[in-house]
């Protein structure tokens, strides 16, 4: 038997000389013993014995407890602290809390308590101890205002949560009290899940030491929280844990998305502050924002050390204590490189999951999670982790939010399908370097200090339909291994005055937390020019327009607008601009390459097929690409090979189609 249990069951033998005692004197007052109907109404002799009063007087159990209470000496000398001992230091019970305690217990251990219980209540009904019952037992009178005390809503038993009452609309002496299943559990030596925790609990994060790790433990006290304001990437939640393990405590992690709106915030933090005492742990609990005002102020003022998340600066108003406000930095190379270490074991010998996954803003859970379905997929394929594996998972994290707002494009194009002049490859694969080194240089190194600015990066493409501007945003996405998300114009643009701001917030707002290159096309539809105000509608387009230099300006991740006009943008964006590529038609030699380009390796071509007859039309990129798929139609609906007569007849048509007049192709 365990010390716990030992030491357990040897308070409770003491419950029962108490009960033994307490039986014995009613039952030679008892004016009818033999009544079979007893506990279900009263007698004229129960009434007059009842108004003559009964006697009680408790053994004395001194000796018995100090023999008790040595073996317990001996039991946590020896490293084994019995579990009611630990939670009488937690919780701050007196001596007198301890006995109530165990008197309310004893049902949950011992059956025979049960019966015992409703004989003494004279309500066969009432099986639990109600607090006229434990005053008996303790002989204790009931109009003792120390001992009514113990059962206020402030005091340990109560705000710890370790005795409820189960009819409080009952007179006081009357109200049957029982203690909850986790804290039985947890005096008998084991652990109980908490039901209304059982959703909200998550996974503890994994620990990330760091240089906060020591403000976060000066900061924790009880009834005190620490806030970690969080962004993308940042280590906040693996410091946190970090922290709580140098306190020698673990953690309960609490989803605050996941209450229900019925939660009764009282009730949810006494529960959580019961479970994370019992189990010697801090709360790590988030984000704010999408809890309840009343929960956060609950939590709050929890007797436990507590860490909050979220994003948001801290309102004051959320609750009557004013919380240590920290910072958390992004995790660093080292940090990554450790925390991948430990969650790849079947990786590639030669994978470098810190420097494959350097372009993606992901915090300690997001590590974990890509982690997981990179494992998955591998273990699916049956394949070692790989470079490819590890992005995939990472791309996976990436919420649906923005899905909403814009459209998700998985790239599938390489350099190798670009074709444009070297200054603009040159300046394409400087914007890759801007994206994936922007951390170490805006954030490291300071090099974009003051004014509220995000360490995103910007560019603008310029130049006429079809040159390869959405294509090279595709490339340059498939090169930081992310998603491209085309933001959707019809879903931004609103004719009520302030919606589109509105609409624009949410894009930038979910983009933030997304891996992913974001990609205006058509930009100067929403990015236009600033104008001489005539009009309250030139005011507003205005605002509009400098709303939308301030936002990209603080903007922490990587954006691409696109123009066929770059006249129409307003100026100011050319200094908020962090490249300017302009996208030229292509010259002859560029045309006979994307012919070829655009033909592929799989579609059939005839042994005369003259592609420089193609070339010599100046069409863009687009147009090409057009005319070819028009071409292998034609070739298709004939079951032969692509012939020079189709890319001439395409060509002539693609003319067509832009409006101009088609040269002399014959």
């Amino acid at each position: 038997m365990s010390s716990h249990l030992r030491h357990l069951l040897g308070r409770l033998s003491l419950v029962e000389d108490r009960v033994r005692v307490l039986v014995e004197l009613r039952r030679r007052t008892d004016p009818a013993p033999d009544d079979g109907f007893r506990g279900l109404y009263l007698s004229p002799a129960v009434i007059d014995g009842i108004l003559d009063g009964r006697p009680t007087a408790p053994p004395d159990l001194t000796e018995r407890l100090a023999v008790i209470e040595a073996e317990a000496d001996t039991a946590e000398v020896d490293g084994s602290t019995p579990r009611l001992r630990r939670l009488v230091h937690t919780f701050g019970l007196t001596d007198l809390d301890t006995e109530i305690l165990l008197t309310v217990l004893a049902p949950d251990l011992d059956a025979r308590f049960e019966q015992l219980y409703g004989y003494l209540n004279d309500d066969v009904s009432q099986r639990r101890a109600t607090a006229r019952l434990v005053f008996d037992l303790l002989g204790v009178p009931a109009a003792d205002p120390l001992a009514r005390g113990r059962f206020d809503v402030a005091a340990p038993l109560m705000a710890g949560g370790l005795i409820e009452i189960e009819s409080p609309s009952r007179p006081f002496l009357g109200r049957a009290l029982r203690v909850p299943d986790p804290v039985t559990a947890y005096l008998v030596g084991g652990y109980a899940t908490e039901p209304m925790l059982l959703d909200a609990t998550v996974p503890p994060p994994l620990i990330v030491y760091g240089e906060l790790e020591e403000r976060i433990v000066r900061g924790l006290q009880p009834g005190r929280p620490v806030y970690l304001r969080e962004r993308p990437g940042s280590a906040g939640p693996g410091l946190a844990a970090a922290a709580f393990s140098k306190l020698d405590l673990g953690v309960l992690a609490l989803d605050l998305t996941k209450l229900s709106k019925d939660t009764d915030p009282i009730v949810f933090a006494r529960t959580a502050a019961r479970q994370a005492r019992l189990r010697s742990a801090g709360i790590l609990a988030g984000p704010v924002e999408s809890a309840p005002i009343d929960v956060l102020r609950a939590l709050a003022v929890a007797p436990v050390q507590t860490v909050l998340t979220g994003v948001p600066t801290w309102d004051p108003s959320w609750a009557s204590v004013v919380p240590a406000t920290l910072d958390p930095p992004l995790l660093t190379e080292s940090q990554r490189g450790t925390l991948w270490h430990a969650l790849l074991p079947t990786a590639t010998p030669d994978l470098d999951a810190a420097a494959e996954t350097s372009t993606f803003r992901l915090g300690v859970d997001q590590i974990v999670r890509t982690a997981e379905a990179a494992t998955t997929r591998a273990e699916v394929d049956g394949v070692l982790v790989t470079g490819d594996v590890l992005r995939a998972g990472a791309r996976s994290q990436n919420g649906a939010g923005l899905e909403r707002l814009a459209r998700r494009i998985q790239p599938a194009v390489s350099w190798n399908d670009l074709v444009l002049p070297e200054e603009q490859l040159a300046r394409l694969r400087e914007l890759a370097i801007r994206a994936r080194h922007r951390e170490q240089v805006i954030r490291d190194w300071g090099m974009r200090p003051g004014g509220g600015r995000g360490s995103g990066v910007s560019a603008l493409f310029t130049g006429e339909s079809g040159t390869g501007k959405t294509l090279s945003a595709e490339v340059i996405a498939a090169e930081l291994g992310v998603d491209l998300y085309v933001v959707d114009l019809a879903t931004v643009i609103d004719k009520y005055i302030g919606e589109t701001e509105k609409n624009l917030e949410r894009v930038f707002t979910e983009a933030t937390g997304v891996n992913g290159v974001l990609l205006f096309d058509e930009a100067d539809a929403i990015f236009g020019k600033r104008s001489e105000v005539s009009d309250a509608r030139d005011r507003y387009a205005n605002v509009e327009v400098a709303y939308l230099l301030q936002r990209m300006e603080s903007f922490d991740g990587l954006a691409i607008l696109t123009t066929n006009l770059r006249a129409n943008l307003d100026e100011a964006f050319s200094r908020r601009l962090d490249l300017i590529i302009h996208f030229p038609q292509p010259e002859e030699a560029e045309r006979l390459l994307l012919w070829d380009r655009c033909l592929g390796r799989h579609v059939p071509r005839d042994p005369t097929l003259d592609l420089t007859a193609a070339a010599h039309f100046e069409l863009s990129g687009g147009d090409i690409r057009s005319a070819a798929v028009t071409a292998a139609y034609y070739a298709a609906a004939n079951a032969r090979p692509v012939t020079t007569e189709d890319l001439l007849t395409a060509i002539e048509h693609e003319f067509t189609k832009l409006g101009r007049l088609p040269p002399g192709l014959r």
